[in-house]
């Protein structure tokens, strides 16, 4: 394939530092004790004996520990004589089919081996009620099949919208524990009355109308590690979730820069986020007039690299981008990001982007395309991905910048390196 001139010929990039990141590092070292300090808070109340049968709702994002803390949950749950099983939360991911969610959580490590813990994968759903008068409210019937039902989810900035209740257990509710159908009637409406609003209501009924008990909710900090767990009766999640989720913007990594010309991004995937790279990051997203978070970054030009190994191939995120290389190309599994774009509405997220052969290439035209622009007075940020932000690049337009930043540490210089074959040699950029 021919290009123009400028991204045939060879290109000068300027140098480059790294920068490393000191956020406050509180954590949750012993997770199977918090584990059980925060569950022996609820099950008291909750009606669970021995003998009875527990749903535990599990998601496909890449949450920190995962597989430890289910594990600690179901032995807890063992201990008191009942009987847990694992069911994938996932709305439409891992294809909006049963075999894709089980496969997605093998992929998270979570396995009825590990967790010691049957799985059981299944689209099908019951209509529990009613939002509003007219969106239909759907709930896992295998989750209605056993005695109670529970959920583990982390709380966090949504990166659709904004409000007081974002990505967290209201949400695991009505999408993830919806599957599929729940998802798309979630999406659909949430055009009408709103993301935060239908949220609230539709969780609110499957608490009102099911066998739903609590729910566990995880915070992480900056370093994508456990800093809480805590467990909420079904009654208490609107009330106490919002305070969750402040904890969890305090603790949220963001690059400490307000504008950008070039941002590159390593991998993208959806157990890094919900939108394959967070917008709360990245400043990008075109979705809704809720979905304006150019007041984190504006940046003129982004590409993509790769796509992580545990994404599966679903690139939902990519269209959010300007430029990707060929092998992110060929590792998307379109079909998974079809369903991903359709079920949220989130069209634009499935768009492709100018693809490139290469890491050079692409970087190169990030560069050559922002207008009669000098390399070295360009200001540019390569990081590994959205969720990892500890470290990462920056071109020394924008040294100057960082070096006045509170936490922010400058390592060594550099020129940007590629292999035979063109891929970046950044040691985190797989």
């Amino acid at each position: 394939m021919r290009y123009p001139s400028y991204l045939e010929q060879n290109f000068t990039f300027p140098r480059f530092c790294r920068v490393r990141m000191h956020y406050p590092h509180l954590q949750i070292d012993d997770l199977e004790d918090a584990v059980r300090r925060a569950s022996n808070e609820v099950l008291p109340g909750s009606g669970i004996r021995a003998g009875h049968r527990v749903a535990i709702g599990v998601g496909s994002r890449g949450i920190a520990n995962l597989p430890l803390i289910i594990r600690a949950l179901c032995r807890q749950l063992i201990q008191m004589g009942a009987l847990p099983v694992i069911i994938p939360a996932m709305g439409s991911h891992g294809g909006a089919t049963e075999t894709g969610q089980a496969e997605v959580l093998k992929t998270l490590g979570v396995t009825a081996e590990f967790c010691g813990a049957p799985i059981r994968s299944s689209l099908a759903v019951k209509q529990v009620g009613m939002a509003f008068g007219k969106v239909p409210v759907w709930f896992s019937q295998d989750a209605l099949k056993a005695d109670h039902s529970i959920i583990l989810n982390r709380i966090k900035p949504h990166t659709k919208f904004k409000a007081d209740i974002e990505s967290g257990l209201s949400k695991m509710l009505c999408v993830g524990m919806g599957k599929h159908r729940g998802a798309l009637a979630y999406h659909k409406w949430a055009l009408k009355f709103g993301f935060a609003a239908l949220v609230k209501e539709m969780a609110q009924t499957i608490i009102t109308n099911t066998n739903f008990r609590f729910g566990i909710g995880i915070v992480e900090n900056a370093y994508d590690q456990t800093l809480k767990i805590e467990a909420l009766p079904g009654q208490r999640i609107a009330a106490r979730e919002p305070a969750l989720l402040e904890i969890a913007k305090v603790n949220f990594p963001r690059l400490p820069i307000s504008q950008a010309d070039v941002l590159i991004i390593g991998q993208i995937g959806k157990e890094i986020s919900g939108s394959g790279m967070d917008p709360n990051v990245t400043g990008r997203a075109f979705d809704l007039k809720e979905s304006d978070f150019s007041d984190v970054l504006q940046a003129t030009r982004i590409a993509i690299l790769n796509l992580s190994a545990k994404t599966q191939g679903n690139a939902i995120g990519l269209g959010n981008a300007d430029f990707i290389t060929e092998k992110l190309f060929q590792a998307t599994d379109y079909q998974a990001t079809l369903i991903n774009a359709l079920t949220s509405i989130s069209l634009r997220k499935a768009f492709i982007p100018i693809r490139l052969p290469d890491d050079r290439k692409v970087i190169q035209a990030c560069f050559t395309t922002l207008g009669p622009v000098p390399a070295d007075t360009v200001r540019a940020v390569i990081i590994r991905d959205t969720l990892h932000l500890s470290e990462f690049w920056v071109s020394n337009a924008l040294k100057p910048e960082i070096s006045q930043t509170q936490g922010a540490k400058i390592l060594e210089n550099m020129y940007l390196q590629f292999d035979k074959k063109g891929n970046f040699c950044a040691p985190y950029v797989r």
